[in-house]
């Protein structure tokens, strides 16, 4: 019994560490040899204080693959949107015998105390467009469990958009 109240702890704590998700999709078919600069068109996200830290992050991602931004007219053109919001989280704590199955089949003695957290998660999708034809040739997405500080927050972005661009830009098949 011991064990199974351990585990019932353990797993939604473990779930949380665990939820920090990046995922990338591209345009098979983009040369993406061809791209050589890049230009911003918009970075939209819930607090202004956190725009320039995600454009500084993107911008750093990207001119260490060689790109370089410009003001206007870019080979490519490049968008971010973050936002944030809260999962719930249940948490369900046994007391003394039962809270579940007991010793006479359902029921037992002892309680049982769910409590609900509100977790909030942050997510980032940047987009790269040719711009020339204005289709989509990349994307990038994260989500991630945010503290209630701002540089832990702020470390954590700027480690998921690494992330993002690890294996930026795609290799060319061939």
């Amino acid at each position: 019994m011991k064990t199974l109240k351990k585990l019932i702890f353990i797993l939604p704590v473990t779930a949380l560490l665990l939820l920090a998700v990046t995922h990338v999709d591209y345009d098979h078919s983009a040369n993406f040899g061809q791209y050589k600069t890049y230009s911003w068109l918009k970075v939209e996200v819930g607090d202004s204080l956190w725009q320039d830290r995600v454009q500084r992050d993107v911008d750093d991602e990207l001119m260490a693959k060689g790109w370089m931004r410009v003001p206007t007219g870019g080979d490519a053109a490049v968008s971010a949107i973050g936002s944030t919001h809260n999962e719930q989280q249940l948490d369900t704590f046994y007391n003394g015998l039962g809270g579940g199955w007991g010793w006479g089949g359902f029921g037992g003695f002892g309680t049982a105390t769910t409590t609900v957290q509100n977790i909030p998660i942050g997510n980032l999708v940047v987009d790269i467009f040719n711009t020339n034809t204005k289709k989509l040739i990349w994307r990038g997405d994260a989500e991630k469990v945010l503290s209630g500080k701002p540089e832990k927050n702020e470390k954590k972005m700027q480690n998921q958009v690494r992330n993002m661009f690890k294996k930026f830009p795609p290799l060319a098949k061939g």
